[in-house]
């Protein structure tokens, strides 16, 4: 990304407010914790590690003009800021493992002076940030081991620079295999209902210069039928301990077409993405987006008023349709349940 996706600047966050992408590039500043839960509820940000960093940044918001003279009375207003973030989006597990990460922040550095402690509160936050371009850069590296020179490849929604801070996850195998020189080429869906893959992947890949094409969500199958996709590459925002993973929905939906199309289908994820308390992916909470999103998305009515909608706006593909996970360790490949844990604790 040539400009950060989230900063900290002069004590607010600043950040790229996808919602108007890609007809007006603007970045916003979020100077308490409320514009920042608003900014993860309304998709202002949005993408696992980057919801991670805006859920640090904002605990830091949260607590930066506390008034506390114990650490007794900080810990109460940094529970209660931590626990609003977390009711902003539910899906992405890195949202929690970031305040989770900022709790235990806060807990090794007690016996300190509160002015001191909140200094640590953003120096780990400004940590998450450094570590998280790191991993991006990573997993980069990794997959482009996956991808020939002459590939095309299929994405679906946003897993780039605009969904972490940096570089990407999904993307990030594309922009450096790119780099490596190979000629790759990317059909990216256009993930309704919000056509992240449309307005945000097209927009990262053009900027970067490499070809991609743009299909609908319901063309997938035809692509690959006429061969034209050798590999699949998407992201995650929950991964269960058996591989099972959480992302934008319809992904399952490629996976089981990538799977009949005999197409390898990869996984590209930080293991802060990894959530080893849930065995499965059948205990990954979905959130469900406003109806609204689907009958009159982008301010057109498409649908009739009063009609019934579901909407979840993820749902999870199961691990055996899954070639491989590329972490920031490596490539994790079949038995999952095993091989995540070791590579996680590596």
């Amino acid at each position: 990304m040539p400009t950060p996706t989230i900063e900290w600047v002069d004590g607010r966050v600043r950040l790229i407010d996808q919602t108007l992408l890609p007809n007006e590039f603007k970045q916003i500043y979020c100077d308490d914790v409320g514009a920042v839960w608003e900014a993860i509820k309304m998709l202002r940000v949005r993408g696992a590690p980057a919801i991670g960093v805006a859920a640090a940044l904002g605990t830091v918001l949260g607590v930066w003009n506390s008034t506390a003279e114990s650490f007794q009375e900080f810990e109460v207003e940094l529970n209660r800021v931590t626990d609003y973030l977390a009711t902003s989006r539910p899906t992405a597990v890195n949202l929690f493992w970031a305040l989770d990460r900022m709790k235990r922040t806060a807990n090794e550095y007690q016996d300190v002076e509160i002015c001191v402690l909140k200094q640590h509160l953003l120096q780990e936050a400004l940590a998450i940030i450094v570590e998280d371009q790191q991993m991006c850069r990573s997993i980069g590296r990794y997959g482009a081991e996956l991808i020939d020179d002459g590939d095309t490849i299929l994405t679906h929604c946003n897993a780039g620079g605009l969904a972490t801070s940096d570089y990407g996850t999904a993307l990030a195998v594309m922009f450096a295999a790119h780099d490596d020189g190979k000629h790759i080429h990317v059909y990216a869906d256009e993930t309704r209902p919000l056509l992240q893959g449309a307005r945000l992947t097209t927009w990262e890949l053009m900027n970067a210069g490499i070809g991609v094409t743009l299909i609908c969500d319901s063309m997938a199958a035809q692509v690959m039928k006429e061969g034209r996709i050798q590999r699949v590459v998407v992201g995650a925002d929950r991964i269960a301990a058996n591989g099972d993973t959480a992302n934008k929905i319809g992904t399952y939906s490629v996976a089981v077409l990538a799977h009949r199309h005999q197409i390898p289908f990869y996984v590209a994820a930080p293991t802060s993405t990894l959530d080893f308390s849930l065995a499965t992916g059948d205990l990954i909470p979905i959130e469900e987006r406003g109806a609204e999103e689907i009958t009159e998305g982008f301010g057109k009515r498409t649908a009739p008023d009063g009609v019934e909608v579901y909407s979840p706006a993820f749902d999870v593909t199961p691990a055996d349709l899954v070639t491989a996970i590329v972490t920031e360790k490596g490539i994790v490949g079949p038995p999952f349940d095993r091989n995540l844990k070791r590579i996680a604790s590596s």
